[in-house]
Formats: structure tokens, C-alpha cells, sequence
């Protein structure tokens, strides 16, 4: 696969608590400069980045990032705000404490509720499969094809792992056909990239790609 192919598929990552707005701007200018799929971003740079560059960049924001307990109401009025503001995608964070309660029904119903919000925005649905069990992932995958998101991502970044191949064959296995799959949290090789790709990845949520390529 080529390097334009793959940066195609980047959402290019900048969700540090730190990051600074020059940070974003050089985040922003490589996204353009490599013409990848979108960058990703805290929502507080949102109307800042759409503001400065406009229609010219993807945004992509996060949604109860990173820890999912957000009630479902606080989730709503994120992902309102951050597509007023300019944000065409959003990854949210399911309530890992609900699945782990085996409530799979309420995670589904707000991931439906925020697909409403959406509406033809991109809804990517973090599931943070670091903290799941098979059956529980298996659980998500259904969760996510049944509430009608664009994509199951695997990880936050923020997790005690990242995304592994294996989760990514357990996907596809069990999630919808129009559901395509975001890995993230890792992912820091081109060879990585490459793997998940390969595997089927439509999306790859990573801070490192642009470099990589670039050496």
C-alpha cells in the first residue's frame, strides 16, 4: 500500500491535555500538506480550527472522552456543541461501566440517541476493548450495528491497551456490514499501519503516521 493510500485513512491525532494551539496548527497543516482523512481533535479547538481554515480540513472531535461515564444527556449537548462548532465527526466513548453491569440495552440506546444528534455526520463508537471480554465485545459489536454507527473503534488511547489484531478479526466477525471498523491506541509502526489496514481497518487513529512516512 502506498503512502497516499494510507494517510487516505489517517485521522491524524492530537488529544493530548496538554496540547497548545500551535500544537493544533501543525497538526492541521500536516493533515493538509498529506491530505489525510481528518484530524482529531479536543473539542475546546474546535470553532478555533474551523475558524481559521474552514471547509479546507475534516474535523474530528471526541464525545465523553476518555473514561465513557458521562451521563447519556452531557453526551447530547457535547456532540451538539462540537458540530455547531464545526466538527463533521464524531468518537464517542460508550459507558464501559454499563457494559460491565451487562446493561448492553442502554449502551445501544445512547448510542442512538447521538446517531440522532449526528444525523449525517460520521459517528464513530469507542468501545475501549482493553476493559471487555470476548462476550462483551461480541455484545458491542451488536450494540453499534444495531443502534446504526458509521464505525466501531477499538480504543481511546487512554486505556491500559491499545487496538490488536485480534479484536479487529472478532469485528468483523459479528459487527453489521455497513459498520466499518477505526483502530487506535498503539498503533506507532508503519508496519502497525500496514497490519491494520489489512486487515480490514477503514480508519486508523494515530499520532505518528504522517512521521513515519514522512522518514
Amino acid at each position: 500500500m502506498d503512502k497516499t493510500e494510507i494517510l487516505k485513512r489517517v485521522d491524524h491525532t492530537q488529544l493530548k491535555a496538554y496540547a497548545t494551539w500551535e500544537d493544533i496548527v501543525k497538526l492541521c497543516d500536516e493533515a493538509l500538506a498529506n491530505e489525510t482523512a481528518s484530524v482529531c481533535v479536543p473539542p475546546t479547538y474546535i470553532k478555533r480550527i474551523h475558524d481559521t481554515y474552514g471547509d479546507k480540513i475534516n474535523i474530528c472531535t471526541v464525545v465523553g472522552f476518555p473514561l465513557g461515564y458521562s451521563v447519556t444527556e452531557a453526551k447530547i449537548a457535547e456532540t451538539r456543541q462540537a458540530i455547531a462548532d464545526g466538527a463533521r465527526e464524531i468518537d464517542m466513548v460508550i459507558n464501559i461501566s454499563h457494559v460491565k453491569n451487562g446493561m448492553y440495552d442502554a449502551v445501544e440506546q445512547e448510542i442512538r440517541a447521538l446517531r440522532e444528534v449526528c444525523r449525517d455526520h460520521v459517528l464513530k463508537v469507542i468501545i475501549e476493548t482493553c476493559y471487555l471480554t470476548e462476550e462483551e465485545k461480541i455484545a458491542m459489536c451488536k450494540a453499534v450495528t444495531n443502534a446504526g454507527a458509521d464505525y466501531i473503534k477499538t480504543s481511546t488511547g487512554f486505556g491500559t491497551g491499545g487496538a490488536t489484531i485480534e479484536d479487529i478479526r472478532l469485528f468483523k466477525q459479528y459487527i453489521g456490514e455497513d459498520v466499518k471498523i477505526k483502530a487506535a491506541g498503539g498503533i506507532s509502526t508503519l508496519e502497525d499501519l500496514e497490519a491494520f489496514m489489512a486487515e480490514g481497518c477503514d480508519r486508523i487513529g494515530t499520532s505518528r503516521a504522517v512521521g513515519l512516512l514522512q522518514d
